[in-house]
């Protein structure tokens, strides 16, 4: 079967049988020869129906596309061709005729004709000692070449990047424009990662599935792309990392979350663990671990891809075409430390575990109905599935699975608002599409653990802010406008495309995505797992703006499912049977053809090759667009950590905003300690930099010990985002240092700090403000909420549990724990809604 580029045809060639039959790949050069002995006389007849049996057994598969990940080669004597026996020999030849000329003629036993011929044509190029090497070297050009290209782009990339700026070679932090990072990179860098990207191609255009070499190939482009922020900086990069840093110092030393300092306290799953891990390794300071964040978590999110890519019925190029596609376009950049990125490899191992091992394809064997909606449905329900089924894991092995699965998503809620909602929502769509063999009773358990964890131990949150949580609910179109076009009005023309090609990537990505979605229906193939992760995170936009990033985690939850249907836009062909794919079909289709298919297959691969070029150097426009102001100087480290040292027993801290609505971030590395003693309070500015009477009066009015601050990397996210002047930062330092009333107490090139220098030493300086944990005031029904929430979850995890050993056995008993967990589970519901009515209430 080969893929056609331009009709989306799937074309059936039969091949003669080789002496050597692989399953999985045809035979190499580096395979021993098999050697054909003269098969015992036949009539002609069955000589010329030989050749044609064996083209009607031989499989119909492309040669070029592995069909599973395990595939070995396996030799398979053909019957026709054994060798006489002496044993069966007859004792006097037979009469000589002229139609058996052939038999009497064959060579005796001991002699073996087809042997030392084969002999002497192997021992001659061991004669010619000189000429072999060059001719070995050439013969496995496929094997050293990809990894050679590897290792030149790895080498060239990483050596620009690091080294001294320089012709070809270093970053200069200086160069860095509008457009981010990629204004400041020598070009030999995109040279190497151009020179990794078509490796990865050398790599699986090949007959042979070299799994290692790919995922080695892959590994090393994602330290090439999401590495490179953190290879050019001298600390850690992205603000809202160090507030992170300070969450888990915080709790490492007081023991407690307090939702009162900041609303993520109330999920401190994330924060608490590395509190813990920290604190047990004795480790003070995070910046390393803040450093490699980035690149290490985006090699840990391919671990659970690639079993995620495993469970789908497609060719080795569509598989891995799909895990690079997931690299070079996840410019999101929420994989810093971060309780979203940490829950989105916990959402990704949820959905490899349910696809792997609780998967279900089962054939459709009803008939269709006559005509109406019904009948389509049904036709799609027919067509061939493009999952497979789980391995046949049993008994013990699953209720594991079971329990890891239920572990994930108590992570994933205790540390993240809206990761569970992405896991609960796929296992349900899954199960509607029927593609997993879990019953209905684990989503009425995970959904009962989101609720119960927000209404008992995120209280503390929503108690005062019942508005921010449901105030934006249905508001789909204000989400949408919050999180496009919002970004993109009012923005400085340079990095206003830097926002538009992150806008052309999603567009692009979705595009390919339905285009490949078509190209499988084309082919009788119905993808309803990656359907359902493209579809189910798209729903989150109708719940709240998230502070107009919801656009951005959509964004990042849609990614498998978008890559893996956008890799068969250029590779949606099936692999084809084998002995060790059972479960892996092709539909017979019988199309014209308009092209040649071994021409159709090349110009696959190159649109395949310039989209990843592609993809690749839009990447490092929108994943380092922000660098202006989201790279983090030594200079203001050195600004804060003052701050650090005197902010006994409390301080506060006024950064610049050009107005004073209710959401803003301040852009400095603020938080990294102390956040129970520092309070982070606005100050706004203007355009004009001489224009500085609202700055000095918010440090005015404050109590002592407040301190300005003023950075490089505030002054260029003004002038991005709010159109300030290009010299606004120079100008509004000049402005504050002529100030009489104030005096600088940090000053370096990056930033300064001022404080009111007028302010009488008697003024005491407040303690600071009394900070609160989950503090759950309680409602009259929350114990008795309590008991129904533990009896429901212990009737459904039995119910789940006796569904694992088949849905023809344990009926009467699952009947039975539905009788007790359907009245809890509406008394748990009951209490719930209570909790709300009164807590929300009072």
């Amino acid at each position: 079967m080969t893929d056609s580029a331009d009709d989306d045809t799937t074309v059936n060639r039969r091949r003669p049988a080789p002496s050597s039959v692989h399953i999985g790949h045809p035979p190499t050069e580096e395979d021993p020869p098999t050697v054909e002995l003269p098969a015992i006389s036949a009539s002609p007849a069955a000589a010329e129906a030989e050749p044609e049996a064996r083209t009607e057994a031989q499989p119909e598969a492309e040669p070029e596309d592995d069909v599973h990940d395990q595939t070995v080669p396996v030799a398979r004597p053909l019957p026709a061709r054994r060798p006489p026996e002496p044993a069966e020999a007859p004792p006097a030849p037979p009469p000589v005729t002229p139609s058996a000329t052939p038999a009497p003629e064959a060579p005796p036993a001991p002699e073996a004709a087809p042997k030392p011929e084969v002999s002497a044509a192997a021992a001659a190029p061991a004669q010619a000692a000189p000429g072999r090497a060059p001719a070995t070297l050439l013969t496995r050009v496929h094997r050293w070449l990809p990894v050679v290209l590897m290792v030149e782009g790895v080498i060239m990339y990483f050596l620009a990047m690091t080294l001294d700026p320089g012709p070809l070679r270093g970053v200069r932090p200086v160069d860095i424009d509008g457009l981010g990072l990629i204004s400041a990179m020598p070009l030999s860098a995109f040279a190497g990662i151009l020179i990794m990207i078509v490796s990865f191609f050398v790599t699986v255009t090949q007959a042979v599935d070299r799994k290692i070499l790919l995922l080695v190939q892959i590994s090393a482009i994602t330290l090439a792309l999401h590495g490179a922020g953190s290879l050019v900086a001298d600390e850690p990069r992205f603000p809202t990392a160090y507030v992170h840093a300070g969450f888990v110092e915080f709790i490492a030393r007081t023991g407690e979350a307090a939702t009162s300092i900041d609303a993520r306290m109330g999920w401190p799953g994330f924060f608490a663990l590395f509190a813990f891990v920290t604190r047990t390794a004795g480790v003070t300071d995070l910046t390393t671990i803040l450093q490699w964040t980035p690149p290490v978590m985006n090699l840990l999110y391919l671990l659970p891809l690639v079993l995620i890519l495993r469970q789908v019925v497609a060719t080795t190029r569509a598989r891995w075409y799909a895990a690079l596609l997931f690299v070079i376009v996840q410019w999101i950049g929420q994989d810093y430390f971060s309780p979203q990125g940490f829950t989105f490899a916990l959402y990704l191992a949820f959905v490899a575990i349910v696809l792997r091992w609780f998967g279900r394809v089962e054939p459709r064997v009803k008939p269709l109905p006559r005509k109406g909606l019904r009948r389509l449905l049904a036709k799609l329900d027919a067509m061939t599935p493009g999952e497979l089924a789980n391995p046949g894991v049993h008994g013990a092995d699953r209720v594991l699975l079971l329990c890891l699965l239920i572990a994930l998503f108590v992570a994933a809620t205790a540390s993240h608002q809206i990761t569970p909602f992405m896991m609960l929502g796929v296992v349900t769509a899954l199960l509607l599409v029927r593609r997993t063999s879990l019953s209905w009773a684990l989503p009425f358990f995970l959904g009962l653990i989101v609720l119960a964890w927000i209404s008992f131990q995120a209280v503390g949150f929503w108690a005062g802010n019942i508005e921010s949580m449901f105030g934006s609910l249905g508001q789909i179109f204000t989400n949408l406008q919050r999180n496009t076009g919002d970004r993109i009005a009012g923005t400085d023309p340079e990095h206003a495309l830097v926002l538009k090609a992150r806008l052309g990537i999603c567009a692009a990505v979705l595009g390919l995505a339905g285009v490949g979605l078509l190209r499988r229906l084309r082919r009788g193939v119905v993808d309803r797992a990656a359907l359902v992760l493209l579809c189910v995170p798209v729903m989150a936009l109708g719940l709240q703006s998230y502070g107009g990033e919801i656009g951005l985690r959509i964004y990042m939850f849609t990614l498998p499912g978008a890559c893996l249907l956008a890799s068969y836009a250029f590779f949606p062909n099936l692999p084809g049977a084998s002995g060790d794919a059972r479960d892996e079909t092709i539909p017979m289709r019988k199309r014209r053809v308009r092209l040649n298919p071994q021409v159709t297959r090349k110009v696959s691969l190159a649109l395949a090759l310039c989209a990843a070029m592609a993809f690749s150097m839009a990447f490092l426009v929108a994943r380092y667009g922000n660098e202006k102001f989201e790279r983090v100087t030594t200079g203001e480290i050195q600004a804060m950590h003052y701050i650090y040292e005197h902010d006994r027993p409390s301080a506060r801290v006024l950064y610049l905003v050009p107005n004073l609505g209710p959401e803003s971030t301040p852009i400095l590395p603020w938080g990294e300690r102390d956040v129970d003693r520092i309070e982070y309070r606005k100050a706004l500015v203007h355009k004009d930099p001489t224009q500085i009477k609202d700055a000095l009066d918010a440090l005015r009015l404050s109590e002592r010990n407040t301190y300005l601050v003023v950075t490089t990397a505030q002054a260029d996210y003004l002038k991005l985002n709010e159109d300030f002047p290009a010299d606004w930062g120079r100008r509004f330092r000049t402005a504050l240092d002529a100030s009489p009333d104030l005096r600088k107490v940090v000053d370096n090139r990056d930033a300064a700090v001022y404080v009111w220098k007028n302010v009488p030493k008697s003024t005491p300086i407040p303690d600071p403000a009394a900070y609160t944990g989950r503090d759950d005031p309680g409602s009259p029904w929350t114990p008795v909420g309590a008991v129904a929430l533990a009896v429901t979850w212990a009737a459904l995890f039995a119910y789940e549990v006796l569904s694992l050993r088949g849905r023809e056995r344990g009926g009467r008993g699952r009947r039975r724990l539905l009788f007790v967990a359907v009245p809890a589970f509406l008394l748990s519901m009951a209490v719930i809604v209570e909790r709300f009515l009164v807590i929300a209430g009072s």
